[in-house]
């Protein structure tokens, strides 16, 4: 299943992020088995999840949603066994988490929810920041290959954390860009120039990273996807869900949620988020 280093990866999933991933894995000498959904992604596709198990002992999943997450587990199982490390970076919710490592224990295999903050570009440079949940010694064996994409790993202890924590983190993006939007508007309507937004922004203390990359894209009206509209509203209901179980309010997120829903209904669901400014443009 290895090559003679011991660098082989399975890599599932060849969307915006994991098709980065693996081209950088390649990049830096690993031997790379892949699969995607939707064929065409990659000539040297193998025909099945069941394949790249059979092939790579350290699989990532880069999917979108649950659904497919547990598809995917269910077509590997016949070929897994304890030497197997299957890492899960898609943000899927908590129950379905547990599920897929239900799913992977059962057969003797290894399983980590690695969830990642850090879009197209940081995938592509092996930068992603992988959040980790589950048991310790396994992060350690597939260490080399999370530092190989990552400039970061936090270890967060047992499963699920890991998913939580990524989604509470996209519940402040989200709620980052919808206010960004409104403030926009405001400036719009108020006879400010635009461009003065990102002058204001650079010496103002509620300037961050985030604003600092959505801002030049949302004011050239460029949505581009970094991170989708559909996968934010997605972590967004996911927060909601747990807040729901917990009976906490959350009317910040949920107002973020509504606007991510408005430009949803209006077709552009894979826009990236940021097309929520839309919802106070009258012409895109």
């Amino acid at each position: 299943m290895c090559t003679e280093d011991g660098k082989s990866a399975g890599i599932i999933g060849l969307g915006i992020i994991g098709s980065r991933i693996a081209t950088t894995l390649k990049e830096k000498g690993w031997q790379v088995n892949v699969w995607n959904r939707t064929p065409g992604q990659d000539q040297d596709a193998l025909s099945s999840p069941l394949e790249v198990a059979q092939k790579s002992n350290q699989i990532q999943i880069f999917v979108r949603d649950g659904e497919a997450l547990l598809q995917v587990i269910e077509s590997m199982v016949p070929g897994l066994g304890d030497e197997h490390i299957i890492i899960n970076h898609a943000t899927v919710s908590p129950e379905d988490t547990e599920e897929a490592n239900k799913k992977i224990q059962s057969t003797g295999a290894s399983f980590l929810d690695c969830p990642f903050t850090g879009s197209r570009d940081a995938a592509a440079g092996g930068l992603l920041n992988y959040y980790v949940g589950g048991d310790q010694n396994v992060l350690e064996r597939v260490r080399p290959l999370l530092e190989s994409s990552s400039n970061s790993i936090t270890y967060l202890g047992q499963t699920g954390a890991a998913t939580v924590l990524k989604i509470a983190t996209n519940m402040i993006s989200a709620t980052t860009v919808a206010i960004l939007a409104e403030a926009l508007s405001v400036c719009e309507s108020g006879g400010v120039e635009l461009d003065k937004m990102s002058e204001a922004m650079k010496v103002n203390a509620c300037s961050s990273g985030l604003s600092n990359m959505k801002l030049p894209t949302m004011l050239e009206g460029n949505y581009e996807p970094h991170f989708s509209l559909k996968n934010m509203l997605k972590d967004a209901n996911f927060g909601l869900s747990i807040a729901e179980r917990s009976g906490l309010d959350l009317p910040v997120l949920k107002s973020a949620a509504r606007a991510m829903m408005a430009q949803m209904d209006e077709g552009n669901q894979d826009e990236d988020y940021s097309v929520i400014y839309k919802n106070f443009k009258t012409s895109s």
